[in-house]
């Protein structure tokens, strides 16, 4: 009888911590807009759907960021798709750096991958891919990704300053598995 009865407290005991144990759980889970992966394992993360931080008085930390939801560790591949009319010379004055966890990558964009007849721009534009590093993702869950450059303008400030809106635009950043 007294050994049932410890059996019985000890599975009262797990019981209720496991059920109460919610922090591993939550850290499992993702936030309301977090983006999620592709089922190919790509992350596309367009400028619309970015948080912005604009800095007047000095454009080259002009900020987006992006909530990603990584459910497929490993390594990723990182392009910046821009809207350009020159595909010889991207007209970028400054670097461009994303960074996601502890690692930064920079790089001044160059046009990697030229596609002319993409969907996503019009002509006289041409969607200009630049390849910038890769990043490893040791396991799944919710990671930030920030781009900072002065190609970062929400749509409002684009309106406002023409002349960058008319050499060259940054649309978006992709995250593209590697494979073996």
């Amino acid at each position: 009888m007294r050994k049932v009865l410890i059996f019985l407290v000890v599975v009262l005991i797990v019981t209720g911590w496991s059920c109460g144990n919610e922090g591993w759980k939550k850290s499992q889970k993702m936030s309301e807009n977090s983006i999620v992966q592709a089922d190919d394992g790509t992350i596309s993360l367009k400028m619309e759907d970015a948080a912005f931080y604009r800095n007047v008085e000095n454009p080259a930390t002009n900020t987006a960021e992006w909530s990603v939801y990584v459910s497929k560790p490993g390594r990723y591949g990182v392009w910046l798709s821009s809207a350009t009319k020159d595909t010889v010379d991207l007209s970028s004055s400054g670097n461009v750096k994303v960074t996601m966890l502890d690692t930064e990558l920079e790089v001044v964009p160059g046009a990697d991958r030229i596609i002319s007849n993409s969907s996503e721009v019009s002509y006289p534009y041409f969607r200009a891919d630049s390849y910038v590093g890769s990043f490893f993702v040791a396991e799944a869950g919710e990671f930030s990704i920030q781009v900072m450059s002065e190609m970062v303008l929400p749509v409002e400030a684009r309106n406002q300053d023409k002349r960058q809106a008319d050499d060259i635009r940054l649309m978006s950043v992709k995250l593209t598995p590697s494979t073996r």
